[in-house]
């Protein structure tokens, strides 16, 4: 048997089954993304899937840079700054608005990934981005993961 530059036989297969997890972990993707006020959780996505919770988490983090709950967490605060910029509803209607079962846990979360409380939010964005056009309101206002800022940091070069 001769085998191509590339590899042989069982290299071609095991390409063909990352091909086919991706395109399985961009379903999971867009799902989390269309349904991120519905419950959903890493088993029912696995299972959509047809994946373990385990390996669809590592699969997951490998191809986005973090596991699908964190996602589907980050989803939901996008979406609940948006509409706390909006300012039309209460704090406590956008956390169910946008999937959250619990006043507590999204005001956690929210904090976690924001770096402050979902009114003071509020505030600072209805003061601050007045006369911004919403595609530059969009890019400035998505939340970031502090603990990956922390470890970007932490991992930086020296520029000396």
């Amino acid at each position: 048997m001769t085998t191509q530059a590339g590899g042989g036989p069982g290299e071609k297969q095991g390409q063909e089954q990352r091909l086919r997890d991706l395109k399985l972990l961009r379903q999971v993707k867009d799902r989390i993304d269309r349904e991120y006020a519905q419950p959903l959780d890493v088993e029912a996505l696995a299972r959509g899937a047809h994946m373990s919770a385990g390996h669809l988490s590592r699969e997951f983090k490998k191809a986005y840079g973090e596991p699908p709950y964190s996602y589907l967490m980050t989803r939901r605060v996008e979406r609940a700054m948006t509409l706390l910029r909006r300012g039309d509803l209460s704090v406590t209607d956008i956390c169910f608005e946008v999937g959250f079962s619990s006043l507590g846990t999204f005001s956690t979360r929210f904090t976690e990934l924001v770096g402050m409380s979902p009114s003071r939010y509020r505030q600072g964005a209805i003061a601050g981005e007045a006369g911004l056009p919403p595609c530059v309101s969009k890019q400035v206002t998505r939340p970031i993961r502090r603990t990956s800022i922390r470890n970007r940091e932490a991992t930086a070069p020296d520029p000396a």
